[in-house]
C-alpha cells in the first residue's frame, strides 16, 4: 500500500516517494527526532506473511545496521508498521548500477566499481553477514563516485524457510528485477540448488555483475528462468574479449575465478578479490592511478659479512596470485614448488645457469596462470639445493601437491634439460621429458618447458598466456651468460660479489646494447650498495637511476625493472606519486615476485593505509614462506599497527632461520621499547647497531648501560654514532631513535632535520611508534608536510 506525504511511520514523516519495486516501496523521509532526511524503505505485507521469515529479516536487518564501512549503506533503524517491516537508511544522490548498464563500462571504471564493491563485502563477510542478493539494483552510485551497497539482510526476507529455491518466485524474478530472489541471473550454483550460502555465494554475484560492467550482457542471459538457472548450473558464460578487446587477459582471469561453478573453486574471501583487483587498477586505466607512495628498503643495510637473505628477488620467484589456503589439489589450486635444477656438468663454475635456470622456471609457472597454480618463491626452495631429501617430505614442509625437478647441462653452445614433475601425495611422476636447444633459444626452451607442465597439471590457459607461451625472442647466448652470472654474485650482497655482478651485467650491455636486463641487473647493484651502506643514496640514485630508465625504455614488461624504478624513487627520491604506479606495474607484470608486495605494503604503511596494506603482507608471506626477510618486512607492519606481541612473535619466527639478522633485531628492540620492557630490549639493539661494525659504538653502549641503565646506553650510542656519522656515515633516523629512547627529544628532531638533508632512506618511517612522542611537536609536524606524509 502506498503511503502519501505527510504520513507519519513511527517517528519518520514520509516526504515523496523515491520508487517502488517487488520489495516495496522507498519513500524519502524526516526523522522527526534528530531531524534529518533519511531514506525509508517499507516491505510488502505479503512478503513478511511468514513469522519465520520475519523474524530472520529482523535478526539479519539488525546485524546490517551493526555494519560500518564506506561502501555499505548506512542503515539506521528497523520497525513495523500495519505488518509491514520498514527499513531506514542513509539518504543518497545519484543513480543505481542498473541505470549506468546497457553498454560496456571502460575497464578502468569497471574495476574501480568492483573494487568498492569487493570492499564493503569484505567487511560484512568478517561479520558473518552475507549479502544473498547482489546485482546491479542493489549497487547505488553516488555523485561522488562512491560505491553503496544496499539491502544487506532484506534477502532473508525471501527466502522460504526450507531454504529451497521457490519456482514460482524465481520465475517472476526473471521479470521482475525488484525481487530479491530476483533477477535469477545474478544467483550462484548453490543458490539455485538450495545448499547452505556463504560468503563465496556473493563473490560469484559479484562475478556475474563485474562481467556485466564489462562486456554489457549478463553472463548467463537465456530466454526464461529454467533456462537461466540451467546456465549457471552447468554452462560457461562467453569469452570476455569477444565483447571488448580491451580488456587484459589478467582482468578476465579474475572474473572467471569469481565464476567457478563450485564454491571452493572460486576466491577464497572478499578481500583475496580485492587483492586481485587492487593489483590490476594500473592496467585498467588509460592512465596509472598516481596517488602517493612510500616504503621503505632500509631493511637489509648490512655490512661487508653479514649474511643476506634476497633484497629484491630480480627473475622472480613463486606462488599463486590467489593463494589464501593450503587445502588440497580439490580446492581448484594446485601448489608447486620448482626444486633447484641439478648442473650436471661437473663444474661449479656452471651453477650460475642451473640456479638461472630454476628462477626462470619460478617465473615461467608463477606467471603462467596463477588463479589455478601456486608457485613457491626462490628463496624459499634454494635450500633443498643439494638436499637428500625425500620428495614426500619436501612436500610436507612447503606445502605443495606437486614437484618439478630437473637437471641442466651447457657444452659447445647448447643447453640440455632434462624435467620431472612429480605429484607428492604418491610420488608418481606425472611427465618428464628431456629439451635440447643452442643457447640463443634459451627462452623457447624455458617455454617449451612451462607449457609441459601446463598441460599436465591440466591448467586452462588463456589465449594470451598461450600465445606467450609460443612466442619467445632469442638472445645473445654471451649476453645472457653474462647476465645469469652476474645475478647469481648479486645475490650474495657482499661488497666483492656486488663488484664482480656488476662487471658480469656491464659485459651483458656491451655484448648487447639492448639487453634490457643488463641495465636492470646495474640498476640493481647500485641499489644494493646503498641498501648495505656501501654508498650514499644520492650516489646510488645517481649512477643507478639513469640504468634503470635505459632499461625500461628497451623493454617495459620487466617486472624487476619497474620495481627497481619504484625503489628509487620512494627511498632516494621520495617521489611517492611517481613510486606507486611502479609498484602496482610491478605486481601487475609478475604476480608471482613476492617481494614487491611485501616492500609495497610498507609503502601503504608509510601513507596511513593500513586496510590496504596487510592484505600485500600477508600475500608475500604465502608466495614465500621460509623467507626471513619477507617475516622481517611483515613484523615491521605489525609494529606500525601498535600490535607489539604480534610483532615480537613474528621476528622470533624469522630469528629460527637467520639468528643473527639485525632487522629482525630492530623489530624486537622497538617492540619491547613501546612495551616499556627496555632489560629485554637492550640486547637486541646491540645486535642491530653491530652493522655500523664499530668498536667505539660497541663499548659506549655497554659503558652507558652501566652507568645509568638503558637510557644511559641509548644516549652514549647516541654519541658515539654522531662520531661515526662524521667519520664515514650513518644514518641520521638511527642517531635520532637512539636520542628518543634516551628521552632527548630535541637532539632527536635535530638530527631527523640532518635526515631529510642528507635524503636518509630510513626517514619515510615516520610513522612508527618510536616517533609517538615527538609526534605532536611543531618541528616534527614541519618535517611531514616537507615530506608530503600523512600527519598522523
Amino acid at each position: 500500500m502506498a503511503h502519501s506525504a505527510g504520513t507519519r511511520l513511527g517517528p519518520y514523516e514520509i516526504l515523496s516517494p523515491l520508487g517502488a519495486g517487488g520489495m516495496g516501496e522507498v519513500y524519502r523521509a524526516r526523522d522527526t527526532r534528530l531531524d534529518r532526511e533519511v531514506a525509508l524503505k517499507v516491505i510488502h505485507p505479503q512478503l513478511a506473511a511468514d513469522a519465520d521469515r520475519l523474524a530472520r529479516f529482523e535478526q539479519e536487518a539488525k546485524a546490517a545496521a551493526r555494519l560500518d564501512h564506506p561502501n555499505i549503506l548506512v542503515v539506521h533503524d528497523v520497525g513495523t508498521h500495519e505488518g509491514s517491516p520498514y527499513i531506514v537508511s542513509e539518504l543518497l544522490e545519484g543513480e543505481s548500477l542498473r541505470e549506468l548498464l546497457g553498454s560496456p563500462l571502460p575497464p578502468r571504471k569497471a574495476v574501480d566499481f568492483a573494487l568498492q564493491v569487493a570492499h564493503g563485502l569484505s567487511a560484512a563477510h568478517e561479520k558473518g553477514i552475507v549479502h544473498r542478493d547482489l546485482k546491479p539494483e542493489n549497487v547505488f552510485v553516488r555523485k561522488d563516485g562512491r560505491i553503496k551497497i544496499l539491502d544487506f539482510g532484506v534477502a532473508k526476507l525471501t527466502q522460504p524457510s526450507s531454504g529451497a529455491l521457490d519456482t514460482k518466485e524465481a520465475t517472476a524474478a526473471a521479470t521482475e528485477p525488484g525481487v530479491v530472489l530476483g533477477t535469477v541471473g545474478y544467483m550462484s550454483p548453490e543458490q539455485v540448488q538450495g545448499r547452505p550460502l556463504d560468503a563465496r555465494s556473493d563473490i560469484f554475484s559479484l562475478g556475474v555483475v563485474l562481467y556485466e560492467m564489462l562486456s554489457g550482457k549478463r553472463p548467463f542471459h537465456r530466454g526464461t528462468a529454467p533456462e537461466i538457472l540451467t546456465a549457471i548450473l552447468r554452462e560457461e558464460p562467453p569469452d570476455l574479449a569477444e565483447a571488448n578487446r580491451n580488456i587484459p587477459p589478467e582482468l578476465e582471469r579474475i572474473v572467471r575465478h569469481c565464476l567457478e561453478k563450485e564454491p571452493d573453486r572460486r576466491f577464497h574471501s572478499a578481500s583475496d578479490v580485492v587483492f586481485g583487483l587492487e593489483t590490476l587498477r594500473g592496467a585498467t586505466a588509460e592512465k596509472p592511478v598516481a596517488p602517493m607512495s612510500a616504503a621503505g628498503i632500509f631493511l637489509h643495510r648490512h655490512r661487508a659479512g653479514v649474511a643476506a637473505v634476497a633484497l629484491l628477488a630480480v627473475v622472480a620467484v613463486a606462488a599463486g596470485w590467489w593463494w589464501r589456503t593450503r587445502g588440497g589439489p580439490a580446492g581448484g589450486l594446485k601448489r608447486l614448488a620448482v626444486l633447484p635444477f641439478e648442473n650436471l656438468s661437473g663444474d661449479p663454475g656452471q651453477e650460475y645457469l642451473s640456479d638461472g635456470l630454476t628462477q626462470e622456471m619460478i617465473a615461467q609457472l608463477g606467471r603462467l596462470h596463477p588463479a589455478s597454480l601456486s608457485v613457491i618463491a626462490r628463496t624459499s626452495v634454494m635450500q633443498y639445493k643439494k638436499t637428500t631429501k625425500p620428495i614426500d617430505q619436501i612436500g610436507r614442509e612447503l606445502g605443495v601437491d606437486y614437484v618439478l625437478e630437473g637437471s641442466a647441462r651447457h657444452e659447445a653452445g647448447r643447453v640440455r634439460i632434462t624435467a620431472e614433475l612429480i605429484q607428492v601425495r604418491n610420488q608418481a611422476q606425472l611427465w618428464a621429458d628431456t629439451f635440447e636447444q643452442d643457447l640463443t633459444g634459451i627462452l623457447a626452451l624455458q617455454n617449451d618447458v612451462a607449457g609441459k607442465v601446463a598441460k599436465a597439471l591440466a591448467l586452462k590457459l588463456l589465449p594470451a598466456e598461450r600465445a606467450r607461451l609460443a612466442t619467445a625472442r632469442p638472445v645473445h647466448p654471451e649476453a645472457y651468460e653474462a647476465y645469469l652470472k652476474g645475478f647469481h654474485q648479486w645475490h650474495k650482497l657482499t661488497p666483492g660479489d656486488l663488484e664482480a655482478a656488476q662487471r658480469y651485467f656491464e659485459l651483458a650491455i656491451a655484448k648487447d646494447p639492448n639487453y634490457a636486463l643488463g641495465y636492470t641487473g646495474i640498476a640493481l647493484v647500485w641499489l644494493g650498495r646503498s641498501q648495505i651502506g656501501l654508498t650514499s643514496p644520492g650516489e646510488a640514485t645517481a649512477k643507478g637511476k639513469p640504468a634503470v630508465m635505459k632499461a625500461l625504455e628497451l623493454d617495459d614488461t620487466i617486472a624487476e625493472t619497474h620495481y627497481v624504478l619504484a625503489g628509487f624513487r620512494t627511498w632516494s627520491e621520495w617521489d611517492w606519486a611517481g613510486a606507486e604506479p611502479e609498484f602496482r606495474r610491478a605486481i601487475e607484470l609478475n604476480p608471482s615476485f613476492p617481494d614487491a608486495p611485501a616492500y609495497y605494503s610498507h609503502f601503504l604503511m608509510t601513507l596511513g593505509r593500513p586496510d590496504e596494506a596487510m592484505p600485500y603482507a600477508r600475500r608475500a608471506l604465502e608466495l614465500d614462506p621460509f623467507n626471513a626477510l619477507i617475516h622481517v618486512l611483515y613484523g615491521v607492519d605489525l609494529l606500525y599497527l601498535r600490535r607489539y606481541d604480534d610483532a615480537i612473535a613474528q621476528a622470533r619466527t624469522a630469528l629460527k632461520t637467520a639468528p643473527d639478522d639485525p632487522m629482525n633485531h630492530w623489530v624486537l628492540w622497538y617492540s619491547f621499547s613501546a612495551k616499556g620492557m627496555h632489560k629485554e630490549a637492550f640486547p637486541s639493539s646491540k645486535v642491530f647497531l653491530k652493522l655500523y661494525d664499530d668498536r667505539e659504538l660497541d663499548d659506549a653502549l655497554e659503558r652507558g648501560y652501566r652507568e645509568a641503565g638503558y637510557r644511559g646506553a641509548m644516549k652514549r650510542a647516541a654519541e658515539a654514532l654522531i662520531v661515526h656519522f662524521h667519520k664515514s656515515y650513518a644514518n641520521p633516523t638511527d642517531i635520532a631513535c637512539l636520542f628518543l629512547e634516551a628521552g632527548e627529544k630535541e637532539k632527536a628532531l635535530d638530527w631527523l632535520e640532518k635526515g631529510f638533508e642528507v635524503r636518509d632512506q630510513s626517514l619515510p618511517y615516520l610513522g612508527l611508534p618510536i616517533y609517538d612522542s615527538v609526534r605532536g611537536d611543531p618541528r616534527f609536524k614541519a618535517l611531514l608536510r616537507k615530506m608530503n606524509l600523512p600527519a598522523s
